[in-house]
């Protein structure tokens, strides 16, 4: 395995400092499969300065809610008292910037964990920031047990249906609709072995492939990556 050169593909980016330790034996190229974008316009943003003239329930599900709606707070000299409810890492990393950590409440590993976890809250109704193609899995669990759920959409994503004429040891995945996006122009050999950011994303993957799926134990880019280095490095052999 020293002298084979493992290729992996990442169908998102990955900071620069992640890949700075990358062995020599290993060459990942990155490709975006999605592209997203702030749609905060005028009526949005004064949407959001009056939930924060009040205190709230707020659900971020992604990051990219989570800036488009501190973008609007920052510049309108805003920190509102909020209950945050949210998930993933990296997520929680980037709320913590901004929020008092005694208002986040991240101990969730999907939406549907995280609709458990508000539901445990015994909240009356929640705000949630979320992308046009939001899943369904938290707000129907929420409206199953009666909590009103607002949604604002914040931010769209834009599948970027890319062809591939390369074969991978492994491909990374962040996301149920990079996948989507991938599958829906690309075909893959029986031994390329998948990795996820979560199990939502695993479970989108299995509607497209039988191949093996790795799931990250942290739901963070850099823990996936960190995990399939160490496949590769030690596990492979196995397969």
């Amino acid at each position: 395995m020293e002298n084979k050169i493992i290729s992996i593909l990442s169908t998102g980016s990955l900071a620069i400092e992640a890949l700075s330790n990358i062995p020599s034996n290993i060459q990942i190229d990155i490709q975006s499969f999605i592209e997203t974008n702030n749609i905060v316009d005028a009526i949005k943003e004064q949407e959001i300065i009056s939930f924060a003239q009040q205190k709230n329930n707020i659900v971020f599900t992604s990051m990219n809610a989570a800036e488009a709606v501190t973008n609007v707070l920052r510049e309108n000299d805003l920190v509102p008292d909020w209950t945050v409810f949210c998930l993933g890492n990296a997520t929680k990393k980037f709320v913590k910037s901004f929020f008092l950590s005694s208002n986040i409440i991240t101990d969730a590993k999907n939406a549907k964990d995280l609709a458990e976890l508000i539901i445990q809250q015994k909240v009356n109704s929640v705000i949630f920031f979320c992308g046009n193609i939001r899943r369904d899995e938290l707000p129907e669990k929420l409206t199953q047990q009666g909590i009103l759920v607002d949604e604002v959409i914040v931010y769209e994503t834009t599948e970027l249906k890319k062809l591939i004429n390369k074969n991978y040891d492994g491909i990374l995945f962040f996301s149920p609709s990079a996948v989507r996006s991938f599958f829906s122009n690309n075909t893959i050999l029986s031994n390329t072995i998948l990795f996820s950011i979560g199990s939502t994303t695993a479970n989108e993957i299995k509607k497209y492939s039988n191949n093996i799926i790795e799931v990250a134990d942290e739901t963070s880019k850099e823990m996936l990556l960190m995990q399939t280095i160490q496949f590769f490095q030690t596990k492979y052999i196995h397969y």
